[in-house]
């Protein structure tokens, strides 16, 4: 990428412009259309598509209203009522049109008579309704107002007119200006804050041009596209930062900027892969629920996430070889110390009294949590649309003068084919579901035209999203359980949906903490810091869930918000926010805890670990989690009803994650811990596979390059076990005495089978443990103690000449013949230029070692 900078950035650019073209070419555009495959409701709105269309599209209302006085069974008004309804059937797509004075109709003139409601049935989904349709109708209704007289408000609205389609809007673009001003203060340099910004973008528009073209193909929800936006911002910001941040130290540090760019995109860009990788991981975990508009969302934030790491390690390195010098630090002393000392602090306060930091965070957040008890789930109906809205307007004037259920009616249908009286039995039936609680009326009930299919209008006494409307499916499911009667319509669809998603929470949750634990164990080579981390995660999702209850569900700050509509949460909001802030909570721990980890590991001080680490990284993590923030708080004030939720929920949970538990709870923890936090048992440890997340191994490889001298040769080269840095060439015999326990640890760090190394390690010139695997691979380790017949095992190993041979306790084969055998067959090895080392607790002269190394226990780690 450095070499080829010009060609990159070309290749890059071409392909965005390319995608943006053929995307918006090709676009079928977003299906905004939710359905649950295998619930009873979709399967019976799927029979009525077919055999009953009339009443399995969308549908408008026309609603009039009177003045006190006025009553709109008059005859004037009748007349215009039913003209209109005439004018309506000869829209586009109206298949039919029902008037309030139909005889079979109840419920379609207010009690008190100042109100109508004209049903106006389509031959289309919600998301299939044309602009010109609903124009249209509008004009109808514009038409139907003239005619009623003075006083009289006419409002189109309903379903056909839902506008729940998310779009950008100026505010998020402060959530950018935002980002754009810490980056200034992160950097202090306009050029190094405007590359994040301008690579997210990019990557963005690349992102939803690609999803654009995908809609030619199959549906992709709006809500999903807006998803890929944010979050493909935020990732594209922060992933950017990461890198540009690592390359800006090693030049303050003097380093020339092609090795610079190259090791900032080797390690940090290798942390930036790794955290990309549990982001997406999440995301396409929301298979799980088996709903395909939730996995078509995952899948396409996901894309997002993708495109925002291939740009962090292929587009931005070419745009730092470009910027060259002008990228070096001038004058950073004083800004560094100044975040040294605010972070010092920090780090001090949270870890001075650390179990008293750890009590106030669990019990703080846990009471943060309780709130998220009472959260409902439910899809946005026109009750959530803004204020003002067409369909806002009418959704709150028929639940004014006919009551809430008027707005989410039920439809019951029924099996008749095998009837020989469909009217009277769809008559009877009506009447039973009258009977049942929460039942306002039953509106219609009546036989298809062909008499195979019967529905059963049914308006609850409740709100589309209400409990008790919940309640009331689940009473009619019951009530009717064996029979071939099923309740739907896009109510219960949204029940269906809701029910569904809160099943899956468990399994997901399951997933994404099981995951979380393999994977930091595999990074931290630990027991304690995966639990501390996904205890932290469930903390923080918690707090997430408490302050959505607390905004949507109870109504605080609602007006500060811009929030029109308080009761629930749009169904998927809490499978999304624990996938997505999974991904993210992992990136700030894994770049706060990494540097502890590696501090650590070179000093073997636990506390001055956790200071020396947080002051590396916590300037880093801040900017990004404001950054992330800043982002997904952008999207709350002027938000569509699905994305809004969704923004504040990512939002608290991203900083709660970032400042309270990552920055607060973790040091507190792993101070209370000490060196206990770094334990992982041996067995274990071996087992797992090492992830280099940091690109920690080629630093030290890097460092280690000409160790212990320019040139050397040397098979085996350890520093740290004796005063004097051990040094082993091809083909000798060198014999290590001294107690099991302390020459077994020394040659299982030989060969590559212990991780925690005091000091610098080098085998067949692959550095450790780094690069234990590949020396596993290489050299063959016999443990006599552990075999039945270790005699004939060593000499089968010698026999194979592998470079190198490692033998632990070679006096624990019996009998003096086939301990003579192993030492023939071990000579003959080194004479062909395997490296033979042994252990053994007291020197063995026949063994006609090279030289034998007494390891007095004293002196180990010395």
């Amino acid at each position: 990428m450095i070499r080829r900078r010009a060609r990159t950035i070309g290749i890059w650019l071409l392909v965005i412009l390319a995608l943006a073209g053929a995307g918006n070419l090709i676009s079928a555009g977003a299906d905004d259309e939710f359905t649950i495959p295998g619930s009873s409701s979709q399967a019976a709105l799927d029979t009525l598509s077919r055999v009953f269309p009339q009443v399995s599209g969308a549908s408008a209302k026309i609603v009039l209203t009177l003045p006190d006085g006025r009553d709109v069974r008059d005859q004037q008004i009748r007349e215009a009522v039913e003209h209109t309804a005439d004018r309506a059937k000869g829209v586009e797509h109206v298949v039919a049109v029902v008037s309030p004075y139909d005889e079979r109709i109840k419920g379609a003139v207010s009690a008190d008579g100042t109100a109508a409601i004209i049903t106006v049935q389509l031959d289309v989904s919600v998301t299939e309704v044309q602009p010109v349709t609903r124009e249209r109708l509008a004009a109808v209704a514009d038409e139907l107002r003239r005619d009623a007289g003075p006083g009289a408000q006419v409002l189109a609205g309903g379903d056909a007119f839902a506008d729940r389609v998310p779009r950008l809007s100026p505010t998020e673009g402060l959530g950018l200006l935002v980002a754009l001003m810490v980056l200034l203060i992160t950097f202090g340099s306009m050029l190094a804050a405007g590359i994040p910004l301008l690579t997210a973008v990019l990557g963005v528009g690349l992102s939803v041009s690609l999803l654009y073209g995908v809609t030619a193909f199959t549906g992709v929800p709006s809500t999903a596209i807006m998803l890929a936006v944010m979050l493909g911002l935020a990732v594209g910001i922060d992933y950017a930062l990461f890198i540009l941040s690592r390359h800006r130290d090693q030049l303050r540090d003097g380093l020339d900027v092609d090795e610079s760019i190259a090791r900032a995109t080797a390690t940090a860009g290798s942390a930036v892969v790794f955290a990309g990788l549990t982001v997406i991981i999440a995301l396409v975990g929301l298979m799980v629920a088996g709903i395909p508009f939730l996995t078509t969302m995952g899948l396409t934030a996901a894309l997002a996430v993708v495109v925002a790491v291939l740009i962090a390690v292929t587009f931005i390195p070419a745009l730092l070889s470009v910027a060259g010098e002008r990228l070096r630090p001038r004058s950073p002393v004083k800004s560094r110390l100044r975040k040294i000392n605010i972070f010092d602090h920090w780090v001090r306060l949270s870890t001075r009294r650390p179990i008293i930091t750890i009590l106030v965070i669990v019990l703080g957040l846990g009471a943060a949590t309780l709130p998220a008890a009472d959260l409902r789930l439910a899809l946005p109906d026109n009750g959530s649309e803004a204020h003002g809205s067409p369909a806002r307007v009418t959704y709150d004037t028929i639940t004014e003068h006919f009551g809430p259920g008027y707005n989410g009616p039920l439809l019951v249908t029924a099996n008749i084919i095998s009837s020989r009286d469909p009217v009277g039995d769809m008559n009877r039936l009506g009447t039973e579901i009258a009977g049942l609680p929460g039942v306002a009326l039953v509106a219609l009930a009546t036989p298809d035209p062909k008499g195979q299919v019967g529905i059963v209008q049914v308006i609850p006494d409740s709100a589309p999203d209400s409990a008790a409307t919940t309640d009331l499916v689940l009473r009619l499911r019951d009530h009717f359980a064996g029979s071939d009667i099923a309740v739907t319509g896009i109510t219960a669809v949204g029940i269906d949906v809701s029910a569904r998603l809160g099943g899956a929470l468990v399994p997901f949750g399951l997933l994404v903490v099981g995951l979380s634990l393999v994977l930091l164990t595999m990074v931290f080579r630990s027991i304690a810091v995966p639990i501390k981390a996904t205890a932290g995660y469930l903390l923080s999702v918690g707090a997430a869930f408490g302050a959505t209850a607390l905004v949507f569900q109870h109504g605080r700050l609602t007006d500060v918000l811009h929030v029109s509509h308080t009761g629930s949460v749009i169904s998927f909001l809490p499978i999304i926010l624990m996938g997505v802030l999974f991904g993210l909570a992992m990136d700030y721990e894994l770049f706060l805890v990494s540097r502890i980890r590696e501090e650590y590991v070179h000093t073997g001080d636990a506390d001055h670990a956790i200071d020396a680490g947080f002051k590396a990284s916590a300037p880093v993590v801040v900017a990004a989690a404001l950054i992330m923030f800043a982002v997904f708080a952008a999207f709350v004030p002027d938000g569509s009803a699905t994305i809004k939720p969704i923004a504040f929920a990512l939002a608290v949970g991203v900083f709660v994650d970032a400042f309270i538990v990552r920055m607060t709870l973790v040091p507190a923890v792993l101070r209370l811990l000490g060196d206990r936090a770094w334990w992982l048992p041996s067995r274990l440890d071996r087992a797992l596979p090492s992830l280099d997340v940091e690109g920690e191994g080629l630093t030290r490889e890097l460092a280690l390059a000409d160790w212990p001298a320019p040139d050397a040769d040397d098979i085996v080269a350890v520093a740290g076990f004796t005063p004097d840095v051990l040094r082993i060439g091809a083909g000798e015999i060198v014999e290590i005495v001294g107690e099991p326990a302390v020459t077994r640890d020394l040659l299982y760090a030989i060969g590559g089978r212990v991780t925690d190394l005091p000091g610098a390690a080098k085998t067949l010139g692959f550095v450790l443990p780094q690069r234990a695997s590949a020396v596993r691979r290489r050299a063959v380790l016999i443990r006599c103690p552990a075999l039945a017949e270790p005699g004939r095992e060593t000499v089968t190993a010698a026999c194979l000449a592998p470079p190198l041979l490692l033998v632990e306790g070679l006096d624990r084969i019996s009998g003096r013949a086939d301990r003579d055998d192993a030492q023939r067959a071990l000579r003959a090895a080194a004479r062909t230029g395997t490296t033979v080392i042994v252990t053994a607790r007291d020197h063995d002269p026949r063994l006609d070692a090279t030289r034998t190394i007494d390891l007095d226990p004293s002196e180990v780690y010395a």
